[in-house]
């Protein structure tokens, strides 16, 4: 159902459930053409380490992605205490128990997840978020924009916090 591997140095998460693997792929918004990729292909990432007194902190987002202690990440992200992972999601929709699974399963346990679904606050399926909810992890639903916000606010309080983070699409950076 879901994939944890260990990429070079980088550990990478690719959560999948089993029934979309044979009926759809994740429809993406945030779509790039070629030109764009041959301007963004050079994103590099850091782990921090454990002792790290440095904090994950969100300085900016666009269509494209999101740039993460001045690092650029393309597309959709999960944000971790001591990581930044793609995650495998094109919209809200594609938010599913699986696609947050990882949030539950780190040491030392997430106090809350902000998960940002693009443009505007989109409704979740209940049931989506009671796997969270089941494990004591609380959730916060909001557009990206205050998601990064809300993220950057409890992370400077030294919270547990980790995100999910969709970028909005191209239009609606300009309303």
């Amino acid at each position: 159902m879901a994939a944890l591997r260990l990429l070079g140095s980088a550990l990478v998460w690719r959560a999948r459930p089993a029934f979309a693997r044979s009926f759809r792929q994740p429809q993406r918004n945030h779509r790039l053409t070629p030109s764009d990729d041959e301007l963004l292909q050079k994103t590099t990432l850091h782990r921090l380490e454990k002792e790290s007194p440095n904090i994950m902190f969100i300085e900016n987002y666009t269509n494209y992605g999101f740039s993460i202690n001045g690092n650029t990440v393309i597309g959709p992200c999960a944000i971790l205490p001591q990581a930044i992972l793609q995650w495998n999601v094109g919209t809200y929709k594609d938010i599913i128990p699986g696609s947050l699974a990882l949030f539950h399963m780190l040491e030392p346990k997430i106090e809350i997840v902000v998960l940002g679904t693009g443009a505007k606050v989109e409704r979740l399926d209940p049931d989506v978020l009671k796997c969270l909810h089941q494990r004591g992890i609380a959730v916060e639903i909001q557009s990206t924009s205050n998601a990064c916000a809300t993220f950057n606010f409890l992370v400077s309080e030294r919270r547990v916090t980790a995100a999910g983070l969709i970028p909005p699409p191209p239009a609606a950076m300009f309303e």
